[in-house]
């Protein structure tokens, strides 16, 4: 069973970093994830420098990214002017964000929910006519960290009114990682309900080491897609507990260990995330990282290919 793997470093997981990487060292990590195999990638976000300024320059990163034919990669707009821009830059994947709680949208776009909802809906039935793919996240699904536990169907709902606004994908996001597998079961009900399962993809965090689990379940429910960050880079930095991103060499070990086709050879990332390493001055690496960075990994590696 092919299961695609969204990778979601360059944007999500550099966002929140301390150290504002130059276009090219954010170009030299995608250029190093594509050559591991990565096929899907969120490369940056058309925001204003001034909130988020380590997403500066995301046009002129597009113009340089590598084998645009046959790697798909996405970028985050705010609004109707980062669509825009994001349009002009080249991009033919674009991803909106609706928060699920009045809250979150008040601290993250000072916004309302109504307002927020709004405005993915305009931007996803443009990009239906204009020939985008517009994915739609629906961030916070399981908890917010401004007003607690989230009622499925009201993820439910908000993810009925993004797919008939068009959207290409609807990413549930469980964006402080709050998530238990009962509470993915829950809620993946409620939405498949709703959507079906083709439309849905997962965005989980690991801040209390769940997202392996969480993973699992879903993929139970008929999900075949999921972010991930390289290392574990990352985490929302207008959500307060959100730590980094589940990594994508643990996604992608599981997945294998599992039977399912991801395309990517977990080995192939340990370089990447070395890289990365060096490059944001973080430690990085997910609960796998170490034993596949020992000589034993690779030869179970060659025992499972034949080699």
């Amino acid at each position: 069973m092919k299961v695609r793997i969204n990778e979601v470093g360059p944007r999500d997981g550099l966002q929140s970093q301390g150290k504002t990487l130059t276009v090219e060292s954010r170009l030299s990590l995608i250029q190093s994830l594509v050559k591991a195999g990565l096929k899907n990638l969120e490369a940056g976000s058309f925001v204003s420098p001034k909130a988020v300024p380590q997403m500066a320059g995301t046009d002129e990163l597009f113009a340089l990214l590598p084998e645009r034919s046959t790697v798909r990669y996405a970028g985050l707009v705010p609004n109707m002017k980062g669509y825009e821009f994001a349009v002009a830059a080249g991009a033919n994947v674009v991803n909106v964000v609706l928060s699920v709680t009045e809250t979150m949208n008040q601290k993250n776009i000072r916004m309302s929910l109504p307002q927020t909802a709004d405005v993915c809906v305009a931007i996803i039935e443009r990009g239906r006519r204009e020939g985008i793919a517009v994915q739609a996240y629906l961030a916070v699904a399981f908890e917010c960290p401004f007003e607690g536990l989230v009622e499925p169907a009201v993820v439910a709902r908000y993810a009925k009114l993004v797919k008939q606004a068009g959207a290409s994908k609807i990413i549930i996001a469980d964006t402080i990682g709050a998530a238990n597998p009962e509470q993915v079961r829950r809620l993946l009900d409620a939405v498949i309900s709703e959507v079906g399962s083709d439309i849905l993809s997962c965005h989980f965090h690991d801040t209390r080491g769940m997202a392996l689990a969480n993973i699992t379940v879903a993929l139970d429910r008929g999900v075949r897609e999921f972010d991930s960050s390289i290392g574990g880079l990352g985490g929302c930095p207008f959500s307060p507990g959100a730590t980094g991103n589940v990594a994508t060499e643990d996604v992608v070990l599981l997945l294998n260990s599992m039977g399912h086709d991801t395309g990517i050879d977990p080995l192939d990332l340990i370089p990447v995330i070395n890289a990365a390493e060096q490059l944001t001055g973080v430690s990085l690496g997910g609960k796998s990282f170490r034993w596949l960075s020992q000589p034993s990994a690779k030869v179970a590696g060659e025992a499972r290919h034949g080699g």
